[in-house]
């Protein structure tokens, strides 16, 4: 392929990917909305949450999320108000706090991962299984050289 084709064509999979996702994650949040009222980010820490035993840093959590600090503390406060979270003060730095998810947190977390989980399957659903399946080789394989491209000397993670 002649390099300015090629070059068009990585810039239209690049517009594509970005569309593919911006309309993935309006339904999502629209969804939560309606149906938990609840916003995306705030699903986010608690999933993030819910991979954690005994919880996480607020650091480690606004590094998982790719947020800054000061967003991680205004969802960890609502959620906190919610009785969704409950944050501790870390036993080895009095200055760090220790963010888990409540009883009622893991519950509703619980119900809104399956839900979401179907929602993803019912807006993906006009995809063909092999297709689906091929198209998530390809993007992770496009994650790997993305990876490998950006930064050469990190190890890119599978």
């Amino acid at each position: 392929m002649a390099p300015a084709v090629a070059s068009r064509e990585r810039l239209r999979l690049w517009l594509r990917l970005l569309a593919a996702t911006n309309e993935m994650e309006r339904a999502l949040r629209r969804r939560l909305r309606e149906e938990f009222d609840t916003t995306l980010p705030r699903f986010d820490v608690l999933a993030a949450l819910d991979g954690a035993d005994g919880g996480l840093s607020m650091s480690e959590l606004s590094r998982r999320l790719m947020v800054t600090n000061g967003n991680t503390t205004v969802l960890v406060d609502a959620l906190e108000k919610e009785g969704r979270v409950r944050r501790t003060v870390s036993a080895s730095d009095r200055r760090s706090f220790t963010v888990e998810l409540t009883e009622s947190g893991r519950a509703i977390f619980e119900r809104m991962a399956a839900v979401h989980a179907d929602w993803v399957c019912d807006l993906l659903g006009g995809l063909p299984d092999e297709d689906a399946a091929h198209l998530s080789r390809l993007l992770h394989d496009a994650r790997l050289a993305i990876q490998a491209s950006a930064d050469p000397t990190r190890e890119a993670a599978g």
